[in-house]
């Protein structure tokens, strides 16, 4: 049998480098579509076996340099993501996450290829009514708050996935992440900027008092729904939430990091509604119902939060240039 030929748009960031590195390593031929057109320090050694084209997802002649004919899978992971980035750059949100797919969308069609479209939890907004199914009512707050920008957008994305399926044949999945965490993450969010400042001997910062509740995803359990999307025909055209259903309070996630890094720094409490302003309006409970996904693909959530926690702290202790990193929270 011979290989199969994957594209990873975002495939330098976070979740897309895990992605590179399962696909390589089950002899996959792999081209990389980023803004960077080298990895993180630590995936250095897959140069050679990864072929790597530069360019911004909205270029769709650069696209279509790395989804030429022959492509058999396109996972689309290229994206503007996080709370400091939403409210920094809300129309690079909207551009990147909507022109950007498009244009995916549209080479991808054009190859023939199959499509996996990385979406998120975010796009139900605040419903709250959970743990919520994949059809479950989006229900967001008003158009002058940024923080909607990013689950509209990425809405936006994966109705034109199902459009692009409908009119145009296109077989494609969506997989919506739920809190992803683990090794490679930026320092800007939850897990990876607590982990981060603990070990670097900074207080952990706890936003509201701790009490939201999420479902945490450690990464090796993403990537393995997505793969499992990728290979199901029972898969194409429908949209699957790939997230633990272990909800879980900010602040048990903060204490656990801190005891997992020796951490004694007093933890930093901080008022969103102070410190972001109207722009930023957090979540109560985010929980998915991933029961679609365990009967349909045969996925499950293998790691347990403490362990997963473990193993990124023990990750970042290993890696000096991620802890060199500047913190990037909001």
């Amino acid at each position: 049998m011979s290989a199969v030929r994957a594209v990873v748009t975002g495939g330098c960031g976070f979740i897309g480098s895990h992605l590179v590195r399962r696909l390589v390593d089950r002899g996959d031929e792999v081209t990389v579509f980023d803004g960077v057109d080298t990895p993180p320090p630590d995936l250095a050694d897959l140069a050679g076996q990864v072929r790597y084209v530069a360019g911004d997802v909205r270029d769709g002649d650069r696209l279509a340099q790395a989804v030429t004919p022959g492509t058999d899978l396109v996972f689309h992971l290229a994206a503007v993501v996080g709370v400091d980035q939403y409210l920094a750059r809300p129309l690079d949100v909207i551009d990147i996450n909507f022109t950007g797919t498009r244009q995916v969308l549209e080479q991808a069609a054009w190859v023939g290829a199959r499509v996996i479209v990385a979406s998120t939890s975010e796009v139900f907004g605040r419903n709250p009514a959970v743990p919520w199914t994949e059809d479950a009512d989006r229900v967001l707050g008003p158009t002058t708050a940024d923080r909607w920008a990013y689950s509209s957008s990425k809405a936006l994305a994966e109705h034109l996935t199902f459009a692009f399926a409908r009119q145009h044949g296109l077989s494609a999945t969506v997989v919506r992440y739920f809190n992803a965490y683990g090794p490679r993450q930026r320092p800007a969010y939850l897990v990876s900027r607590t982990v981060h400042r603990a070990l670097n001997g900074r207080a952990p910062v706890l936003y509201d008092g701790g009490r939201q509740t999420r479902a945490f995803t450690y990464v090796a359990d993403v990537i393995e729904g997505t793969l499992l999307a990728a290979a199901s025909d029972q898969a194409v055209g429908e949209a699957f939430n790939i997230g633990s259903m272990d909800e879980t309070t900010i602040g048990e996630v903060v204490a656990l990091v801190a005891k997992l890094t020796d951490c004694d720094v007093e933890v930093r409490a901080v008022d969103t509604a102070t410190r972001l302003g109207p722009a930023y309006q957090d979540l109560r409970r985010r929980v998915p119902d991933n029961t679609k996904a365990r009967t349909v693909l045969g996925w499950h959530n293998h790691t347990a939060l403490a362990d997963g926690l473990a193993a990124t702290v023990d990750w970042a202790r290993a890696n000096p240039w991620w802890l060199a990193l500047p913190d990037q929270g909001g």
